[in-house]
């Protein structure tokens, strides 16, 4: 007889919250036991490269900026090298050292900083001064930050999706603050479905993705953490070469094989918009939709096999 029994575990994580809803067929101590420790490796990941943590790694890191290397383990190496490839791919709009323009933007008090401010902190912004170099880290300027917040959160629900796997889990659904990574098939005969929310609407899904096993899907957006003045959205997806907010995208969703992977596209597609957006998705292997600021939507060619999109809005973006 089949005794397959629905577990779920909530819990907040880096500043969201986070979900995991796993199939487990060895009945209810196994289970709890298997959920405490997917909960505990996500936390483990929050608190280790948080960058409002004095005991992380990340804070480490950046109190010696200018100062000396840090050691790290093979872990922080791979996250840290993992950004410096995605601002390399992005030519800098994306930067593991921007987290020092907060000290101009402050989203909370919804004020827009003046271009001196923003003009005085771009010196400290600058990930080839990042060096990794016989497992150490090392800021070479003083006053540089480093923030592992474009990486960390997609990361971390692989590690699960991962751990539940190695304890014997063949259906899950790992959901960290909108970033979702699955593991297998729904084991119900349907496809896992996302709703990815419209970016000018709250409470409403623009489109859905549907898949039948393990992949990961993220949405990098500029709805979650911004402020509205004069007209003018302010957001805190920055272009770290300029300072403020990236324009022409308001939200980009990738699907990918892994969280980190969809993660990263997403990024990658949100700062460099559409048009070179759509490509770089393409030529890593995923499929994405944009939804740009005038309300359009573009996609990859290949999306119209996963999402409920008209299908005109592929004929926009020719297939590489």
């Amino acid at each position: 007889m089949d005794e397959r029994t629905l577990y779920t575990t909530r819990f907040a994580l880096m500043g969201g919250s986070g979900l995991i809803r796993f199939v487990d067929r060895r009945g209810r101590t196994e289970a709890q036991r298997l959920a405490r420790a997917a909960e505990a490796e996500a936390l483990r990941i929050e608190w280790k490269f948080s960058r409002y943590r004095e005991a992380s790694v990340v804070s480490e890191i950046t109190r010696n900026a200018g100062r000396t290397p840090v050691a790290v383990d093979d872990e922080t190496e791979l996250l840290v090298a993992a950004a410096l490839d995605l601002a390399r791919l992005t030519r800098g709009r994306f930067d593991p050292t921007v987290g020092v323009l907060r000290r101009a933007w402050d989203f909370r008090a919804r004020r827009v900083p003046a271009p001196d401010e923003i003009a005085a902190l771009l010196p400290l912004v600058n990930f080839e001064a990042v060096s990794i170099r016989e497992k150490t880290v090392f800021l070479r300027r003083p006053g540089m930050e480093l923030d592992l917040g474009g990486v960390g959160k997609e990361y971390a629900a692989d590690r699960v999706a991962d751990l539940l796997e190695e304890g014997g889990v063949e259906s899950a659904l790992i959901n960290f603050a909108g970033d979702v990574r699955t593991v297998g098939g729904r084991g119900d005969g349907w496809p896992w479905s996302v709703g990815v929310a419209d970016p000018r609407e709250a409470g409403r899904v623009r489109f859905a993705l549907r898949f039948p096993g393990a992949a990961g899907v993220a949405t990098s957006g500029d709805y979650e953490r911004c402020f509205v003045v004069d007209g003018v959205r302010y957001h805190h997806l920055l272009d770290a070469t300029t300072g403020r907010p990236a324009r022409g995208v308001a939200s980009a969703t990738v699907l990918a094989r892994t969280a980190f992977e969809a993660g990263r596209l997403a990024t990658a597609s949100f700062l460099l918009g559409a048009d070179e957006g759509l490509t770089v998705i393409a030529r890593g292997g995923a499929e994405g939709a944009l939804v740009l600021e005038d309300g359009s939507i573009r996609a990859t060619p290949g999306m119209d096999r996963y999402s409920d999109l008209p299908g005109s809005l592929y004929a926009a973006y020719p297939a590489i």
